[in-house]
């Protein structure tokens, strides 16, 4: 894990770089040489938290209409109880 330090400034000018470094490690952002915020990727954030992607967030990835996906019909057999002892 690579750590990476911008200046709020050098952030303005290009958060392209910000991004990229983000998905290699935590990047620190400072203002007048004090750390004040820092960028995670979503990965490393919803690590941190614990929080897992649901299944509605996960169907509603992009992409996914590329995926093909056919399942075989399932068949439920269903019987009447009986309620005598």
């Amino acid at each position: 894990m690579t750590t990476t330090t911008l200046s709020s400034r050098e952030l303005n000018q290009d958060i392209g770089r910000a991004k990229r470094a983000s998905r290699q490690g935590p990047v620190f952002i400072t203002d007048r040489g004090r750390p004040a915020h820092v960028l995670l990727s979503i990965e490393d954030y919803q690590r941190l938290t614990g929080q897992r992607r649901s299944l509605v967030d996960a169907l509603a990835m992009p992409g996914l209409s590329d995926i093909a996906f056919d399942p075989a019909p399932l068949s439920i057999d269903s019987r009447v109880p009986s309620l005598d002892d």
